[in-house]
Order: structure tokens, then sequence, then C-alpha cells
């Protein structure tokens, strides 16, 4: 799922009336309906940072790997297959030669061949990640390949010197700076996915727009009417064209989960997430509840700390604070869904997470304690507190959980907190930019399920985005330590210290619950289920209904 940070945004999909023959006489739909829930921020696979963006990248660019929707294991994409040296420092793929780029004219419909895409096309693209003109803010996970922090942090100004090098037009090799055994996940990131050099040149900041893009996945981009609607439509040159059913995708950009819902009831959605104030009628209703559907999903929710912001620059408040989200009765009054609360920032299912680990301390709800640090922080009974603020993006449940919290703050701590809301585009810029909220809302949904994708990633102070704006030396020699370890064991016990100081010596976030899928599906389609990097709608088929 940043900077990658995230919007887990609420994907509904829905089925068009019209049909054609499949596959052994079964009568396919040939088109569906999705909504990504909100406008994505871009569909640059080297400026994306939420899973908004990254779902329509998933379905327009390949990348040389991908992740089984079942297993998680690593699987080839454009790659064939790769080879890791006996150092673990020098990674090389092989490539497919059957995978090239197209052009769409909307006007005309015409698709055009622009040429294979090659190895070069990779270290161009990675490259152009790097390159701080650029600007992507997740050009920090690149920073494992050789001199990818020097030449992003502009220390280096020479491309040739980054670790990224096309040895012949289907061979890309990259060179790490210490071995990393998740890297093939790395290399698949949207980050790391080719692009076309041409267009980005000719249209600049343009390039991705209708008419302008050129690309190589299953689906091309006909329509993006902004904050109104998108539609995709099959890519008849794709290599497995011949497999993938649904020929258009038209998606909406509806942000009220409740309105979104409503269209489901009524017919006009054939998927839909479901918003926790409906979930009790769901399930007690004898249609509905056979076609909702929920499982864990490998994100977890969260209230970040600006730690160089009054009064959350004092570790004792920021403990108060967190000490007194009931994430229990969170989970069970408001949210509804299966969800569990979060003792952790890496969520259950990732490789080094201490979240099933019952060594691992819970965060406890104990307003006495809270109070007693809040005193001691100079602030008894929240009194001389500066006014504080609660920032989310624009959503129904994410309101809730604000009011949720905010009045139990106010109850515990007789501490009133402001609510302010953005829409996502506006929020990620806030949330990314120099004068962070004092407290705000973020999901982080695993790029590959790794602890490192977690807490080095996202809060080592020079590594990672670190938008909480904390620099803590032991923090950062444990998860650097951890990131370069080969022992499994060794890895798990240094995540466990890295965690422990995150969310409870230090508390300079708040984890707050585990997400879980929760969706209604209507039996006419057949789909799979993606735990993290966007769904595979190329795989999907709707029956004719």
């Amino acid at each position: 799922m940043n900077k990658k940070f995230v919007l887990v945004s609420l994907l509904v999909v829905v089925a068009m009336l019209v049909s054609a023959c499949g596959g052994g006489g079964e009568k396919l739909a040939k088109s569906i309906n999705l909504n990504l829930g909100t406008e994505p921020p871009t569909l640059d696979p080297g400026l994306a940072t939420d899973t908004t963006s990254v779902q329509c990248d998933e379905l327009l660019f390949l990348g040389l790997t991908d992740f089984d929707d079942k297993t998680l294991e690593t699987i080839p994409e454009l790659a064939t297959k790769w080879e890791v040296s006996p150092d673990g420092l020098t990674w090389t793929f092989y490539m497919r030669k059957d995978v090239v780029w197209v052009h769409y004219d909307p006007a005309t419909k015409k698709v055009t061949e622009k040429g294979p895409v090659t190895a070069y096309d990779i270290e161009y693209g990675v490259k152009r990640t790097l390159d701080p003109v650029t600007a992507s803010d997740y050009a920090y996970v690149d920073y494992i390949i050789k001199n990818g922090q020097k030449f992003n942090t502009g220390e280096i100004t020479d491309a040739n010197e980054v670790g990224v090098k096309a040895l012949d037009a289907y061979t890309i090799q990259f060179t790490l700076e210490k071995p990393a055994g998740y890297f093939a996940g790395i290399a698949g990131m949207w980050v790391n996915r080719p692009v076309p050099r041409e267009p980005i040149e000719k249209f600049g900041d343009k390039w991705t727009e209708p008419g302008n893009i050129w690309t190589n996945g299953p689906y091309m981009l006909e329509t993006w009417e902004h904050e109104n609607k998108m539609v995709m439509v099959k890519n008849p040159k794709f290599f497995n064209a011949k497999n993938v059913s649904i020929e258009t995708i038209n998606w909406a950009m509806v942000v009220e989960e409740s309105t979104a819902f409503a269209m489901y009831e009524n017919g006009e959605l054939d998927v839909c997430g479901v918003p926790s104030a409906d979930l009790d009628r769901v399930r007690a209703d004898p249609v509905l509840s056979k076609e909702l559907y929920t499982a864990p999903y490998l994100c977890t929710y969260y209230y970040g700390f600006n730690n160089t912001k009054p009064p959350f620059d004092n570790k004792l408040v920021r403990q108060a604070f967190s000490m007194t989200i009931d994430r229990k009765k969170l989970v069970e009054t408001v949210l509804k869904g299966g969800q569990k609360p979060a003792k952790t920032f890496a969520c259950p299912g990732i490789f080094g997470s201490p979240a099933e680990d019952p060594n691992f301390p819970e965060i406890p709800f104990d307003p006495a304690k809270a109070k007693q640090l809040l005193a001691e922080a100079g602030y008894p009974d929240g009194k001389g507190l500066p006014e504080i603020t609660l920032m989310y993006n624009t959503s129904e449940g994410h309101k809730r959980i604000a009011e949720f919290i905010q009045q139990g703050w106010k109850e515990h701590l007789g501490v009133e907190v402001k609510l302010a809301n953005q829409e996502w585009a506006v929020y990620l810029k806030t949330v990314h930019g120099p004068d962070t909220p004092q407290i705000y809302r973020l999901g982080w949904c695993a790029d590959y399920p790794d602890e490192n994708n977690w807490v080095l990633e996202v809060f080592h102070p020079t590594l990672g985005s670190n938008d909480i704006k904390w620099n803590n030396a032991e923090f950062a020699r444990l998860t650097e330590e951890a990131a370069a370890a080969s022992d499994p064991a060794k890895r798990k016990e240094l995540y466990f210290q890295a965690e422990k100081i995150l969310v409870h010596d230090e508390a300079a976030i708040a984890p707050i619950y585990y997400y879980v899928r929760v969706v209604c599906t209507k039996p006419y389609v057949e789909r799979t289920y993606a735990p993290l990097g966007g769904e595979h709608i190329d795989k999907w088929k709707v029956k004719a209904h």
C-alpha cells in the first residue's frame, strides 16, 4: 500500500449489463464498474504514494515481479527469473520479450504499438524515481540500491553511479548497499516499473493524461474526468490478453461510504465495502449476509504525532494520548467488522512483526495512568495545553473514528481536541509536507510483507518518510541492523525492540487497529482478493445476469 502513505480507500466494484460469450460457452459481461473512493492523486508510477494511485498503476503498468494473491509469494511478471549473487548484493533479472508499449487514442479508439518494453525502460524508471528533480516522495524505498540515497539527496549527481543497469535489452541488474532478501518484492514496486521516456519528455506533468500516456499492462487509459470518473479499456497487445475477460473498467470516485453502499443495494454496484454503521443490518439480512466477505488485510490504522510540535514534542503527552484510546471499544462498537486492536505498527502476516507475539505488551487503556503522565508533563488535568487539532482525510468512516477518540480524550483527560479534514490529494501534501499536523490519521499497507517496509521505511529519520519528524538513535540503529541481518531469528528480535520503542517507550505513534476487508459482492462476480499491491481486475470475470 508509501511515502506510500496511505488512504486505504474502499474498492467498490460493479458489473455492467453488457454480455458476450465467454470461454466454454459461459456468458460473461464485458464491462465492470469500480469505485476508487476518491480522485487518484497521480497515475505516474514514480510519484504514487497511496493505494488509490497504486491500484490504477497496477492495471496500467507491469513490474518485474508481483505477489501471489493467496500465498503472498513473490512471483514473476515482467521478469521470467532472477538470480542473486552469493554475497546477496547483486540481483539480476531476466525479462520477457513479448511486452510492448501501447498508445491509445480516445478519439479514434486506435491502439498503436510503440515498441518493446526493455531493461533500459526499467533503468530509466528507477533512476527517474531517485532523481531529486522528480521529487518522488517514495524514492526512499530505493535507498537499498547502491548510491540511491546519495543520488536522491544530491550528494552525487551522476546517475550512472546508481546501482541499476541494463546489461542488454532484456537483462536488468541491481547492485545493493547491503543484502536484502526481500528485494525481489521491492524490484516489482510501482516506483521501479518501466516508464516511457518519450511521452514523459514530450508532455511533462501531463504525460499521464488520456491521449498522451503510453502503458504496457492489461489495460489502457481512455477517460480521466478529474474528481468524477475514469475509464480503462483492455489492451489488445497485452501478452496475456486472451485471458482478460473484462474489456472495460469504469471507475467512479464516490467518497461517501453510505452513498456507495446505497448504490450497491439499489443494484447499481456489484461489489462494495460495507460501512460500519450498516454491518449489523447486513449480517442480519438473509441475502446481504451471504454476499458479505471479511478477512484480514495487511494494513494498520494509526494516528501519527508530529514529534516536533508542542505538546507532542513531549513523550509523556504522546503516551497519555495513546493510552486513552479505547481500542477494544472502538472496534466493537464503532467499526464492528472484526478488526483487532493494534499493539504494534506492523500487522499480523508481516515477517518480523511482533503483532502476535504474546511477549509483546498490549497498549493499555489506562485513563488514570494517562492523567498522571499528563500532570508529569506539566499539564495537570490538561491545563496549559496549547490548542490541539486532529486531522483526517474526508471520509464518513474516519470522521466517526475521530469523534470517538476525541470524546475519549475529553472524557478521560479533560482535553478539547479540534477536528479538521481535507480532501485526499490535498491531505497527503499536508501530511507529507514540512508542517505536518499535530495529530493525523493514516493507514499503512504492505508494499512487500517484511517489517523493513514498516518501521525503517516509514519512521527511520533519514532512510524513511518520517512524517512524524521523529529522530531516535536507538530505533534507527535497530532497524538498520535488522535490515542488514540475514538470520531470521535475529531480525525478529531486533524488530521486537524497535516496535517497543516506537509504540511504547516513545509512543511516537498510536497504532489503533489492524484492518480487515469487509466487502459485499454480488454472486455473479468471480473475483480474487489481493492482500497487497492493488486488485488484479484483469483476472476477474462477471457473469451475464
